[in-house]
């Protein structure tokens, strides 16, 4: 099992990037971001995005190094539906003393926005779990100890069932979905963004009981 870069797909492909065997590396395009609706009103549904496609349960993670330069500033970890249905989680940047961790999760057209101000660094560690249609977002500053983000439901990938004695869903149950590493900079401004350590496994999410 592995996240194959080479085979992934663009979104909104950035003017040029390079792939590496277990890296990627491109510059954000100015005036790009994902949102929308709620509360802003706009729709933005134009950041470079690159994704594979998996139809079983996983945990997804990558290192993210970043030099960002302006406000909204942003790289992390997309999942992705259509314009309408997508989650994305990253660290935002807002000024010389803080930046945004945090996530939205768009279902059904309407953005939420969920974040913590910490200080500004140069990279974060993001972990992705899937379980069906309900996921775990993780973030951390070492890539050792993971603490969590939130927990969401994709409307888009079905309904969560829960059945006694039965950890997972049969194969044929986990909607296909499109995941992978995504970059914006919604003003005027462009950055180089890197994702490294790049890793994809069975889901480490163990099923409620």
């Amino acid at each position: 099992m592995k996240f194959e870069l080479k085979n992934a797909v663009w979104i909104n492909a950035p003017g040029s990037f390079s792939v590496g065997e277990d890296s990627l590396e491109f510059d954000t395009e100015p005036n790009t971001d994902f949102w929308q609706r709620t509360y802003y009103g706009f729709c933005n549904d134009n950041s470079p995005a690159l994704l594979n496609e998996a139809d079983f349960n996983f945990s997804f993670s990558v290192k993210c190094s970043f030099g960002y330069k302006k406000m909204f500033d942003q790289c992390g970890i997309l999942v992705y539906s259509d314009s309408e249905n997508w989650m994305k989680a990253g660290l935002e940047y807002e000024n010389e003393r803080i930046s945004r961790l945090g996530s939205v999760v768009t279902n059904s057209g309407y953005s939420d926005w969920a974040t913590t101000d910490i200080e500004n660094l140069g990279c974060v560690y993001y972990r992705l779990h899937r379980r069906g249609p309900d996921f775990m977002i993780e973030s951390s500053y070492d890539g050792l100890f993971y603490t969590q983000m939130r927990i969401f439901h994709m409307h888009a990938f079905g309904e969560t069932t829960v059945e006694m004695g039965k950890e997972e869903p049969m194969i044929g149950d986990v909607a296909p979905l499109r995941f992978g590493l995504y970059a914006s900079s919604p003003a005027e401004s462009s950055f180089k963004a890197k994702f490294t350590q790049i890793d994809l496994r069975e889901c480490g999410w163990k099923a409620h009981s």
